[in-house]
């Protein structure tokens, strides 16, 4: 018999061990080992058995064991040291404290965070980013203001059917099991926001706060009575159902979000957010719902908009069009238009920001909302540096004109929270170090000191540690799948504590490429079963549920692993998620990834396993395309060229077997008369001390700050200041420009200094007559390119100048001189160019809006010497 409702009963403290209940509330012990330590002495035996979930060890343990700890003075002491170091953490000045110019919040969104296997929201690479995000942001001070769902059956367990196919799973989740808190007003009652939707219907939602260290994350749940069972399942699961399901998510996810960020401000007191992060194109509605709040505060749309572009930040995670979410434009005009309808934010303005810009691939039946939200943010940016280039490819339709080098979008390439991710043993190698390693990314060139037997002895009990595990998971997964007791007795073989381990665990959409290594089986067996240097390799991955072929390439990777000539050499491990995740990156040797490049659009399971002195195995994609320097790993050649995908895979898996048997497993195996890989470990210290500041959430965060968040903050303020008069004079001036645009013309170029034969070394003259319409001198900015051409005159990454203005006639037309030095040899070119400007746009592509001549004028071929 089944129950009909399930509830968690939480267990009231003795009072000397209420300090007990703050540490567990706040999320802050999942990357703090003395805490979690504090907690196993409880009830070694309970903390076991509930997978280290504090929440759980307390729901679970005997009451006359809590009264016998209220008596113990030792663990008293360690609780009070416990909690004391906790408060000081939550108070004491840190990095961001000593940084001027900073905004006072930052509002960051995402549809899911993974802080810890204890609270399962997320699914993959986007929320294990993001709850690092977080992480960093607590260890540095960095006061962020996290907002995202909480889903009452997150994101499916895995377990695999007798035949090998992936079966998922949705727990039932009880918020009074998770560490959370309920946000109430001060009356007691539960906090709510709620969202108009079309038939008169209302969307509710209750605001659950779960404690990062210092930062606060609101979930949003609308699993409440207020809600019809329709509005109640909004929030049931993680990218779950179809079109209409998510965007009610992504509506609750931005426009509910601000509202909930409101409420907590107002609240607790917490500083407003001057600054909104966007993560990806699910929470884009956020800066809809800003826009609203200032129509109806008397601002215009457009310069509503002003200040929430001046004030957002857009960091797109794909460099697949398919990742990007885009809705029927229908559907979006039902959501906010007819009855539905903001009185001050019209229904066209919202769908023109969603329209894809004109190119092949463009639809206008779709509203895009990646596109929407470049287009309320004024700045951009990828994950990595190749990702950004990819950006800049895939979003150039946005500024018309520009080459795809100038396109608006940077990059700031994602790190990893060390204390998270890295096992203890390594952290405890670095002693007293680690504060400096860690927080401020120091110190590392000292790892090269550090014994080699030391390190070595580390990684054999790391490695040691995921083969006990490993056979663990094995065992369950075949008794799940039907298999008999007396048919495991392999399973305690399975895997060498000795031997070259592999891991490979990521998502499993087609372009990561599970079962490259399948490609040639043969030679795949004959790498695992080699008798004197065997490989032996450990995976982990889930499909999308509704994604059929990632399931197909799961099931072709369990059969080959269930082979009995090799299922001791390689292993898929089901159920990926951050516990296992932590195993693996922590006792793999080498950290192998081999999507098709360039769809990975970062990457930072490899960081992780780097951390651990594990060495990389990848494509040159994501992080590792800008970071691998030819010692710190392995780079599997990229067939980019071609076309035929079973031809390129091919290719690639050939490259990728004779990597590992002539250079990985050699190196491996090359040992030292004292039994130690010299070679090997010279490689593992020069990945540390050269990765190691640089894979780090914490190096991530400083990037995001001075980068990003210091000059939003600076834009949102200027254009906030004085009633929002700022904002009222810029967007004037951008539609007056805009409309007086097409009468700037480049209507002449003079070229004069170089003589016949120019030199290298001599300075070329120019004066451009530039017709400036209805416009000023100071709309404007005149500017020369210049540098080397390509076979078609096209300028390759030239180099800008700006002109200087030297008159400006009655009838509109100005004079612009300036010289451009002739810096390099061989084939030479210039132009000349006209481009808006004002303080305070970000870009001067910002507008789309360029004007160059129609013909090359004044350009002159040659060859200079």
């Amino acid at each position: 018999m089944r129950a009909i409702r399930r509830f968690t009963v939480r267990t009231v403290l003795p009072s000397q061990l209420e300090p007990l209940g703050e540490l567990v509330r706040n999320l802050r012990w999942s990357w703090h080992p003395e805490t979690m330590d504090l907690f196993a002495e409880v009830d070694p035996e309970v903390w076991e058995r509930v997978d280290h979930d504090p929440v759980a060890l307390l729901g679970a343990v005997e009451a006359d064991r809590l009264r016998e700890l209220a008596q113990d003075r030792r663990f008293l002491r360690r609780l009070a040291d416990a909690a004391d170091d906790l408060r000081e953490y939550m108070t004491a000045p840190r990095w961001y404290q000593s940084q001027e110019g900073g905004p006072a919040a930052i509002g960051y969104f995402s549809p899911e965070y993974g802080i810890a296997a204890a609270l399962p929201q997320y699914s993959g690479g986007l929320g294990i980013l993001a709850g690092d995000h977080l992480k960093a942001a607590s260890d540095l001070g960095v006061p962020i203001l996290g907002v995202g769902l909480l889903y009452r059956h997150g994101y499916f367990s895995q377990s695999l059917s007798p035949e090998g196919w992936q079966q998922e799973h949705y727990p039932s989740l009880d918020p009074g099991g998770l560490p959370l808190t309920l946000l109430k007003e001060a009356d007691g009652t539960p906090a709510r926001v709620g969202i108009g939707l079309p038939g008169s219907r209302t969307l509710h939602a209750q605001i659950w706060v779960a404690q990062v260290g210092r930062v606060p994350l609101l979930l949003l749940d609308s699993d409440i009575s207020d809600n019809d069972a329709a509005a109640r399942d909004v929030t049931d699961r993680l990218y779950g159902g179809g079109g209409d399901h998510r965007l009610m998510q992504e509506l609750l996810l931005g426009v509910g979000g601000v509202r909930a960020l409101r409420a907590y401000c107002r609240i607790s007191g917490h500083p407003e957010p001057e600054v909104f992060h966007t993560n990806e194109g699910h929470a884009g509605f956020l800066g809809i719902e800003r826009i609203r709040e200032l129509t109806e505060a008397r601002l215009s749309f457009d310069e509503a908009l002003e200040a929430v572009r001046a004030g957002t930040v857009f960091t797109t995670h794909t460099p697949v069009p398919a990742g990007i979410d885009r809705f029927p434009t229908e559907m979006i005009a039902r959501q906010f238009g007819g009855s539905n309808a903001w009185p001050t934010v019209s229904v066209d303005r919202i769908l023109q920001l969603g329209a894809e810009p004109e190119g092949p691939d463009s639809d206008p039946a779709v509203f895009n909302m990646a596109v929407m939200g470049m287009r309320l943010a004024q700045r951009v940016n990828g994950v990595s540096e190749l990702h950004g280039e990819v950006s800049r490819e895939m979003f150039k339709g946005l500024w018309p004109g520009f080459d795809v080098e100038e396109v608006p979008i940077g990059s700031i390439t994602n790190g990893v929270h060390a204390p998270t991710w890295v096992g203890r043993e390594v952290m405890e190698l670095a002693g007293d170090e680690l504060p400096s390693l860690i927080d401020m990314s120091q110190g590392w060139d000292a790892v090269r000191k550090l014994s080699d037997a030391d390190i070595w002895s580390i990684r054999g009990r790391l490695r040691a540690h995921l083969v006990t595990e490993a056979r663990k998971r094995i065992k369950q997964s075949w008794r799940q799948r039907g298999a008999a007791e007396a048919e495991l007795g392999w399973v305690d073989e399975a895997l060498d504590p000795d031997a070259l381990t592999i891991g490979f665990a990521r998502r499993v959409p087609s372009y990561k490429r599970l079962t490259l290594m399948l490609s040639d089986p043969e030679r795949l067996k004959s790498l695992l079963l080699d008798p004197d240097k065997p490989v032996q390799i450990v995976i982990a991955g889930k499909a999308h549920p509704a994604d059929e072929g990632g399931k197909k390439f799961i099931q072709q990777m369990v059969r080959f692993a269930d082979q009995e000539d090799v299922r001791h050499r390689i292993v898929f491990l089901p159920d990926y998620d951050m516990t296992l995740g932590r195993l693996m990156v922590t006792g793999s040797d080498v950290w192998m990834n081999n999507p098709l490049r360039p769809l990975e659009a970062c990457g930072t399971s490899g960081m992780k396993a780097a951390l651990n002195g594990g060495l990389n195995l990848s494509i040159r994609d994501g992080w590792w395309d800008e970071w691998f320097d030819g010692n710190n790993g392995w780079a599997i050649p990229s067939a980019d060229g071609v076309t035929d995908p079973e031809r390129r895979d091919e290719l690639e898996a050939t490259a990728l077997y004779d990597l590992i048997e002539r250079e990985v497993a050699d190196r491996f195996y090359d040992r030292a008369a004292d039994g130690l890989p010299r070679r090997w470990l010279e490689m593992v210290k020069h990945t540390l001390s050269s990765l190691g500041p640089k894979v780090l959430a914490g190096r991530m965060l400083h990037d995001y700050v001075v980068g990003l968040y210091t000059p939003a903050a600076s834009s949102a303020r200027a254009l906030v200041a004085d009633g929002y008069e700022n904002a009222r004079q810029f967007a004037a001036w951008k539609l007056r420009l805009t409309q007086a645009w097409p009468g700037i013309r480049v209507e002449h170029v003079e070229a004069a200094g170089i003589g016949d034969a120019p030199e290298l070394g001599a300075r070329l003259e120019l004066r451009a007559t530039i017709a400036l319409g209805e416009l000023s001198a100071d709309d404007v900015q005149v500017q020369a390119a210049y540098g080397r051409v390509g076979p078609h005159d096209e300028l390759i990454s030239p180099t800008y100048v700006t002109l200087k203005a030297d008159s400006v006639d009655d009838d509109g037309r100005a004079y612009y001189t300036g010289d451009l030095p002739l810096d390099r040899t061989g084939a030479f070119g210039y132009t000349v160019r006209v481009v808006p400007f004002h303080p305070l746009m970000a870009s001067p592509a910002e507008l789309g809006l360029v004007s160059a001549p129609e013909e090359p004028a004044g350009m002159t071929n040659g060859t200079l010497r």
